[in-house]
């Protein structure tokens, strides 16, 4: 984890109610343009006991909690294993970033086998996802005026470019600016004053909207035709696997008498 990230994150997952598969870092931190005052996103997976599955009793397919420790605030949200694998083949670059996100709190080799299915989880239509995440930030920005959907769009537009013509996924956008030719070469001094406030609206000299709006614009049509280029499949490849994984950590996974 990073040095912006509070070292007691690595206590949350065993605090929670089921096991986790995975627990990662998601959100701004992430996305690399956290502010001083940013939340800390929590994302994962959670492994319900086959008792809380095939009874009449069943357990929690997704845990949402937020609170307060030591001045931070904390977003958690994990889903069952059998259904962020289901999503995971929903073209859901939600969970793909998730899953794949380099700021590791919790791990397991079931994670490890969720990653190494991954690649097979992505299809060109990740691209409508990217699209239509980029319009609702847009809209977002235009209404509020903040940074913060501002970046939020050009990072979705940069990470949907470069997983189509690459099949790699990227979701920091130092990153992305730095890997797309034509990136815009603000979005830099924007990711730094993003940092010293979460609601902040863009600088003075980089807020003109006409250009905001030419690049948003040429980005947009950018990922559109690397959608059109793309030699990624049209379905995802992964079912048997993340299938059979679910499975074999079903059978595993027991609770112990009451």
């Amino acid at each position: 984890m990073t040095a912006t990230l509070p070292p007691w994150l690595a206590e949350v997952p065993a605090e929670q109610p089921h096991s986790p598969a995975f627990v990662t870092v998601s959100g701004a931190h992430l996305y690399g343009f956290p502010s001083v005052d940013s939340d800390v996103d929590l994302r994962g997976a959670h492994i319900l006991p086959l008792e809380e599955v095939v009874g009449l009793r069943t357990g929690q397919e997704t845990i949402t909690r937020s609170w307060e420790r030591n001045g931070v605030e904390v977003d958690l949200v994990t889903h069952d294993l059998a259904k962020f694998c289901g999503l995971l083949l929903r073209r859901n670059g939600y969970v793909l970033e998730q899953l794949l996100s380099p700021l590791v709190v919790a791990t397991s080799p079931i994670h490890q086998e969720m990653i190494a299915a991954a690649p097979g989880c992505l299809t060109r239509h990740h691209a409508n996802h990217y699209l239509g995440f980029a319009r609702s930030q847009w809209r977002l920005f235009e209404r509020s005026g903040e940074l913060k959907p501002l970046l939020y769009t050009f990072r979705v537009l940069l990470t949907g470019i470069h997983l189509m013509r690459t099949g790699t996924l990227v979701a920091d956008l130092g990153r992305l600016t730095a890997l797309t030719a034509g990136a815009p070469p603000y979005l830099p001094d924007l990711m730094a004053a993003k940092r010293s406030a979460e609601h902040a609206p863009p600088p003075t000299g980089l807020s003109d909207p006409v250009r905001l709006a030419h690049d948003v614009a040429r980005l947009t049509a950018e990922l559109e035709e690397a959608k059109g280029a793309s030699r990624l499949p049209d379905a995802p490849a992964s079912a048997d696997v993340l299938h059979d994984l679910v499975v074999r950590t079903r059978l595993a996974v027991r609770v112990a008498p009451s």
